[in-house]
């Protein structure tokens, strides 16, 4: 989310896909709307490959709390470890959060991070995954993995499945109950969630009690009313969207025909039957929108659990950019309710 977003009352949406009329972005929340407008704003050329490494520098640049400086006073332990990756790929880093004292095990957060497959980092999630670790009593694992385009698929999602095996795998060491695991994670995150819970189904591997998806990124076709609305506004409009599915999957990205991994892009999936169950997320000014309502769909016509949130106003990432607005505390009360219901013993 590193797109400067510009007001939705600025940029007017001639693109149009359906029946050849032109379609209009459902507006942001005012309030949220203010804070896009306060937002730095960068003119420039289209999102290039070639652009990437600029993206990730200005990435580096902003000003993040350490994790012990993010934890404060809380009774919270923190270690970075190295395990390993995937058969023949390199070690993963990543940082264990615990609630000090554990005398029994308890559930288990996995956690991917976003950055639209091309950028971000684990410790962008740390402040969201400290406050889980500190209201639920859980022990949550935050997963740093290979970024495209020097990394494209399947390096990404796999180097994912290989943590969250191994955190089944020393469930005992961390503290965790492995029948209690949940993975999440925000936007590509949220996508490559998916992807990993697939692969566990798929290689019938690690158990997981559910899959926060917190507005995930699913569908490298590009094709519904919303991914069409949000074309140069919002915090990661269109541009970047084809510019992160280009990085991942290469000339395949977008194309129908193409022989496109279902770990990579899970709205590509036919069988959405015996997942976990779901938890999904998007504002309702924001271009996954769609895709992640169809994604929660499908699963429901296979029979699965999803439990689906589409936040009135909401642009992407809303809840990071904005954590004191009205739509923020609750969403983040809807997720800690599910939370609760899905890690109960």
């Amino acid at each position: 989310m590193t797109v400067t977003p510009a007001s939705i009352n600025e940029t007017p949406i001639n693109e149009a896909p359906i029946n050849e009329a032109p379609i209009n972005a459902v507006p942001f929340d005012p309030a949220l709307n203010e804070v896009l407008e306060r937002m730095p704003r960068t003119a420039g050329p289209t999102p290039s490959l070639e652009s990437i490494p600029a993206m990730r520098d200005a990435g580096r640049a902003m000003f993040m709390p350490s994790v012990a400086e993010i934890i404060g006073t809380r009774e919270i332990d923190a270690e970075e470890r190295t395990i390993p990756g995937p058969d023949g790929a390199p070690d993963l880093e990543i940082t264990v959060l615990r609630p000090r004292g554990l005398s029994a095990p308890v559930p288990g957060l996995y956690n991917i991070h976003g950055g639209g497959m091309i950028s971000g980092h684990r410790y962008m999630d740390t402040v969201r995954l400290v406050d889980l670790v500190a209201e639920l009593g859980v022990v949550a694992v935050n997963v740093e993995y290979r970024l495209a385009p020097e990394n494209p698929d399947p390096a990404p999602v796999e180097d994912c499945y290989a943590g969250l095996t191994w955190m089944s795998q020393n469930a005992a060491e961390l503290g965790v109950d492995p029948g209690r695991i949940v993975v999440m994670g925000g936007s590509a995150g949220g996508g490559l969630s998916a992807g990993v819970a697939l692969l566990a189904r798929d290689r019938k591997g690690p158990h997981l009690a559910g899959q926060l998806l917190l507005c995930p990124m699913l569908d490298d076709t590009n094709t519904t009313v919303s991914s069409h609305q949000y074309d140069g506004i919002g915090t990661w409009p269109r541009a970047m969207n084809l510019l992160g599915w280009r990085a991942l999957l290469g000339e395949k990205a977008g194309d129908p025909t193409a022989d496109v991994s279902i770990y990579a892009a899970p709205a590509r999936a036919a069988d959405l039957s015996g997942l976990p169950p779901a938890f999904i997320e998007a504002g309702s000014a924001e271009m996954f929108r769609d895709e992640d309502v169809a994604y929660a769909t499908r699963i429901w016509a296979a029979g699965g659990q999803a439990e689906l949130h589409i936040w009135s106003g909401g642009f992407h990432g809303f809840d990071v950019f904005a954590p004191d607005h009205e739509l923020t505390r609750a969403a983040l009360a809807a997720r800690l309710s599910w939370l609760r219901r899905t890690l109960q013993a």
